[in-house]
């Protein structure tokens, strides 16, 4: 392989790896959590999940779309 994919590599790893720690973390701290919400899709409803597992698990998506599409930006050039 050669040093750009590589270091693609490595990038991808590190994102997922981070990311699944701060998912588990998450995890661990809501078992408290008292205040629910449900989260409106255009036709279906979700079960009442805990507040802070949705703003979360939103805020872990969002960091994982935005390093892998910086990630394919970097290396297109």
């Amino acid at each position: 392989m050669n040093l750009k994919m590589l270091n693609l590599m490595k990038a991808i790893f590190f994102n997922i790896t981070f990311n699944s720690c701060l998912l588990l973390f998450l995890m661990i701290s809501i078992q408290n959590s008292s205040t629910k919400n449900k989260v409106n899709f255009i036709f279906e409803e979700t079960i009442y999940l805990p507040v802070s597992f949705i703003v979360g698990t939103s805020f872990i998506c969002g960091s994982i779309f935005g390093n892998l599409l910086g990630t394919n930006f970097k290396n297109k050039g």
